[in-house]
């Protein structure tokens, strides 16, 4: 006699790819209830006031993946409440003298911005941002052979070098800056095999989605998900946070969208000994300290395009960032770190009380670390405009602890679910041909630590519920 089961598919955790995951198997006539622990769904998509009036975003801000997603951007999200604005300037890197490398939506007005380097600039990256479309669900996906093969090995030929070795092939101090800050996204040495593909991700987005923020906040992105998700007939319980497998109900596959920590805690009993071994040596990279300001005005930026851009890379030149991301990489607290800035409230005025602003920032520091940096983010923000320190009304910290208290699976204030290392990039959380599936049958994983890793773009959990889907 078949075993009856209350779903098809129960989900646990409703971050991006736990969104993903639910919005796929749904899609595809399975019934699926999706599980979230805290009272609100969004994982690192949350948005809150930690001032009256003043509404930051808890982890994420800008999200050129989303907005670029192979799986987010074919969903009407529009429909269920999302709307995205782009700022003029996409993000820009000042530099001490006073002006300041910019990523525009143009991929033409972005090279000539970097004059002598706009050649070189056309060069390396006219042919992702032409071929991107066509190779993004392979790359951001498990390892296997790509549909496209030549623009796909165009592609990983540039992508698997060190940010550091492609800098080489700019001339100049605004193009080499610029492209470590899109680099440094990475979380790692700028000497790392891997990080120039982070960079090149994220400038191919910009010149072809922008990099928006979601208007009232990035919960509205996580908002709209769920929308759709119980438009298509999903079930969502939040404010229960699963301890042990046995308190889920059953169901045909149960997916975590959770680190491989949690997931031994919650059904290790299920996992065979050698698999939860493998899990145990999954490594984790360093965390971040963050800070929202509520200002009394704009940051006085002394390059006035850092004023019309969403996002602002804070840290001088690429030897100045490399250096420090190498620091802190190594477990050195950096005395000048390298800061990312977000700006929402200049382009999204719901955000702040009217003639007022609300800043996100956060910088990078070794794993687990609870010393304060707020005076060294400030340092470095003063340093690029003066009188910043003057318009800070409030401000609010968060340090490892406290992120991994927020979400479990910040594991020492590693937001990226593990390090995007080449050995990592696609053995997460273990080398296996499908990294989704574990080897209790039913059991899967669809979190940031399998691939293609960080970042709130669903593809993790699109992936994973195409695992389901192939073996139901």
């Amino acid at each position: 006699m078949q075993k009856k089961y209350e779903y098809d598919a129960v989900v646990v955790g409703s971050g991006p790819n736990g969104l993903a995951c639910a919005i796929q198997l749904q899609i595809n006539g399975l019934s699926v209830l999706l599980i979230e622990g805290a009272e609100q769904i969004g994982g690192g998509m949350r948005s809150k006031e930690f001032f009256p009036g003043y509404l930051s975003d808890v982890c994420s801000a800008i999200h050129p993946m989303a907005a670029g997603s192979p799986f987010f951007s074919q969903l009407p999200l529009t429909e269920y409440g999302l709307e995205y604005i782009n700022p003029p300037i996409l993000a820009a890197h000042p530099f001490d003298n006073g002006t300041s490398a910019v990523l525009k939506p143009s991929l033409i007005e972005t090279a000539e911005s970097l004059g002598k380097d706009k050649n070189s600039y056309l060069e390396l990256m006219q042919p992702i941002v032409e071929n991107w479309p066509k190779i993004a669900a392979d790359i951001l996906g498990p390892f296997k052979i790509p549909k496209e093969i030549f623009a796909s090995l165009k592609f990983g030929l540039s992508a698997i070098k060190s940010a550091q070795w492609l800098s080489k092939r700019f001339q100049t101090p605004e193009a080499k800056g610029l492209f470590a800050g899109m680099a440094a996204h990475s979380f790692l040495p700028l000497d790392k095999l891997s990080t120039a593909a982070v960079g090149l991700v994220l400038m191919a987005n910009g010149h072809l989605k922008g990099w928006p923020l979601p208007k009232g906040g990035s919960q509205a992105l996580a908002n709209s998900l769920l929308n759709y998700f119980q438009a298509l007939g999903g079930k969502v319980q939040t404010n229960w946070m699963i301890k042990n497998f046995s308190e889920i109900p059953s169901a045909r596959a149960v997916i975590f969208d959770t680190g491989p920590r949690q997931l031994v805690e919650i059904a290790g009993d299920h996992l065979p000994s050698i698999y939860k071994k493998r899990l145990g040596r999954f490594r984790y990279g360093p965390g971040v300290f963050k800070v929202d300001w509520a200002l009394s005005e704009p940051v006085p930026f002394a390059a006035s395009d850092c004023r019309k851009a969403g996002t602002v890379h804070v840290g001088g030149t690429f030897n100045k960032i490399a250096s420090t991301e190498k620091a802190t990489f190594n477990g050195k607290i950096a005395e000048n770190p390298f800061v990312l800035l977000a700006q929402q409230s200049l382009f999204d005025s719901g955000r702040a009380p009217k003639g007022k602003q609300v800043l996100w920032g956060y910088c990078h520091v070794p794993n687990g670390s609870t010393v304060d940096m707020t005076n060294a983010i400030e340092k470095q923000i003063e340093r690029f405009a003066p009188g910043f320190k003057d318009t800070i009304i409030d401000r609010r910290v968060f340090n490892t602890t406290q992120f991994e208290s927020y979400n479990p699976n910040y594991i020492g204030g590693d937001i990226n679910g593990g390090i995007l290392d080449l050995t990592q990039l696609y053995s997460r959380p273990v080398l296996s041909f499908s990294p989704y599936r574990t080897p209790a049958k039913g059991i899967y994983i669809c979190s940031a630590s399998t691939p293609p890793g960080g970042g709130v773009h669903g593809m993790c959990g699109f992936h994973a519920a195409n695992a389901v889907l192939k073996d139901l």
